[in-house]
């Protein structure tokens, strides 16, 4: 499973949902739009932090830890 946190560098929550999703034990890695506008432009990504597994949106916008538990389980 690839786990990826799409955010702008300026984003207050990419750091908390970055720390929630490392919590779980759960690898991955964050870019940056800024670096990244392709794969915004096609991931139609325009608002910070968005979660991305597997290639696809799963969450815009910082989801709560309950959602995070629940979509991975645990």
């Amino acid at each position: 499973m690839e786990v990826m946190i799409i955010a702008t560098r300026d984003c207050s929550h990419c750091a908390n949902l970055s720390k929630e999703i490392d919590n779980l034990g759960i690898g991955h890695r964050v870019a940056y739009a800024e670096d990244e506008m392709d794969l915004c432009q096609k991931l139609d990504i325009r608002h910070s932090p968005n979660l991305i597994v597997d290639g696809k949106v799963i969450y815009r916008r910082q989801p709560t830890e309950h959602k995070l538990r629940e979509y991975f389980n645990y």
